[in-house]
């Protein structure tokens, strides 16, 4: 098997209005307006691999990557490395993950490999250990009574808990209030300013008025993350689990060293994730699959990477499948009693919908 050609569409799909921000907050996301590429590496076979790039990759990545892998056997690259050959000896460190639009290639070459093997793409990276995975809900900055709404939503559409973007500036309590009003103390929620509790000292105050609620799961990145000081203050004085969103395994040891995380939230390829995670898990570490509000195609990739993880047990984050008008999808990716399925079928398990992405496509090209 060759790869023959490869088709790059650039699409952009926006948010639904409201779904993630209250406009008395943010008139509108922005970041759905940034282009992503979507893959197909076509062969000499009735076989494609579909891949997706995460928000504002350059074309010309796209364009350099599709040329590298022209003529390849997907069968014969090193899956943990598809843009570089083997070592010839054993003396060879090679820089992993590295590469014109790395993330988007490895999942159409997985997915193209896996089809080819007749297994679903966790096969490849060591098989799932789950047949389903855990997942949350989503928003962004939301008023108290938004906020509100949202939980009933998310309940309706088989949630268990959510994800909330949010700033000091708003008012915390309340939005928490009325959602555990809206979802009970069982609906938890995992609070994530960006870093922007600001201060150690902001942050405790808030996280004691909160934990009163009952409804934390847990506090992601409230302060800047150079901050290692005040972590540890976190750390020492929060009564709730403190995660670090992070794709870089020496800052994961750094703060698994100072002792001021519990959990994680990683990113990363399909390989990467499981490298990352293995760090979590020597340190007897919990994790979840991050997000940037992507589409189908990638989503579905994180479901296969977090189902052959074993300590990723936490609520990930496969979000775009209701933030967006479409995910570009055949079959959206289905939500039940707070988990999602694996998909078993081979390949990613998943279909590009060629109606929707005529509906989204800013341009499209073929390389061969």
């Amino acid at each position: 098997m060759k790869i023959t050609s490869v088709d790059i569409w650039t699409v952009v799909v926006p948010t639904l209005p409201g779904r993630v921000h209250s406009p008395e907050y943010e008139a509108s996301t922005g970041w759905d307006q940034i282009p992503k590429h979507i893959l197909v590496l076509n062969t000499d076979t009735e076989l494609t691999g579909l891949g997706e790039t995460g928000r504002g990759v350059p074309v010309e990545q796209v364009r350099d990557g599709a040329r590298q892998l022209l003529g390849a056997d997907p069968e014969k690259l090193t899956l943990q490395n598809i843009f570089a050959g083997r070592s010839r000896g054993d003396e060879t460190w090679l820089d992993l993950f590295q590469g014109p639009a790395y993330d988007a290639f490895e999942i159409a070459v997985f997915d193209l490999v896996a089809k080819a093997r007749g297994v679903p793409v966790h096969d490849l990276l060591g098989g799932a250990v789950r047949e389903r995975v855990r997942a949350d809900y989503w928003m962004g900055h939301q008023t108290p009574e938004d906020g509100r709404r949202s939980v009933e939503r998310a309940l309706g559409l088989g949630f268990k808990g959510v994800k909330i973007k949010c700033r000091i500036q708003e008012p915390m309590v309340e939005r928490l209030q009325a959602m555990l009003e809206a979802g009970g103390p069982d609906f938890k929620v995992t609070v994530d300013p960006n870093e922007r509790f600001y201060t150690a000292e902001q942050t405790i105050e808030l996280a004691s008025r909160l934990k009163q609620l009952g409804n934390v799961e847990v506090f992601e990145d409230p302060i800047p993350k150079s901050d290692m000081e005040g972590y540890r203050q976190i750390h020492a004085a929060v009564e709730l689990p403190v995660a670090m969103h992070l794709g870089d395994a020496g800052k994961m040891l750094e703060a698994i060293n100072a002792g001021v995380v519990d959990c994680f939230n990683l990113g990363g390829g399909l390989v990467g994730f499981q490298r990352l995670a293995a760090v979590a898990a020597a340190a007897g570490m919990r994790c979840w699959h991050g997000s940037g509000n992507d589409l189908g195609i990638m989503d579905t990739s994180f479901i296969h990477a977090a189902a052959a993880a074993a300590n990723c047990t936490m609520a990930s984050d496969f979000v775009g499948s209701w933030t967006r008008e479409d995910d570009l999808i055949v079959e959206p990716i289905t939500f039940a009693d707070g988990f999602t399925p694996v998909p078993m079928e081979p390949g990613l398990g998943c279909e590009l919908d060629r109606e929707a992405l005529s509906r989204y496509t800013q341009s499209h090209e073929n390389v061969q």
